[in-house]
């Protein structure tokens, strides 16, 4: 079955610590978004080995998930006001509760995460101000059903 993808649903929560995920009001990213694209990115070694042929196997050493959000900035919206929020800042003070929810509504992806490249505010004085983010979780994160949703 073929599904849009504005049915997948990107939420964030400021991040205060190692509190529990469960407990986390999460703000829908979505409101004037245009395009979410998928920011994984694989490490990936090849080794041939002698019980083999000596052709090399690759092999996935690393992923580092995430996804990037372009559309138009609205500074009212509280998931783009958190992310606004966030352009001048550093470190720790860039990492967010990121939850991504599958299309069919049935499996989730939660963790922290940084988020970097950030435009609230920006392009030609005939356009609408832009909105640009990419949200990337700091190690995997960790893949649920969705309960009650």
């Amino acid at each position: 079955m073929r599904r849009k993808n504005a049915l997948r649903k990107h939420y964030i929560a400021p991040y205060k610590g190692e509190e529990n995920a469960e407990s986390i009001e999460f703000k829908l990213l979505a409101k004037y978004i245009a395009t979410a694209n998928d920011e994984t990115d694989e490490d990936t070694d090849d080794t041939g080995y002698y019980d083999g042929d000596g052709t090399p196997e690759e092999t996935v050493i690393s992923v580092s998930a995430g996804y990037s959000f372009e559309g138009v900035y609205d500074p009212e919206d509280e998931a783009q006001k958190i992310i606004a929020g966030m352009r001048y800042k550093i470190g720790d003070d860039r990492r967010v509760w990121f939850k991504v929810v599958s299309s069919d509504g049935k499996m989730q992806h939660v963790g922290v995460a940084n988020v970097s490249g950030i435009k609230a505010g920006d392009g030609d004085a005939t356009e609408y101000e832009k909105f640009e983010c990419t949200i990337r979780w700091i190690k995997l994160p960790k893949e649920s059903a969705v309960v009650g949703g």
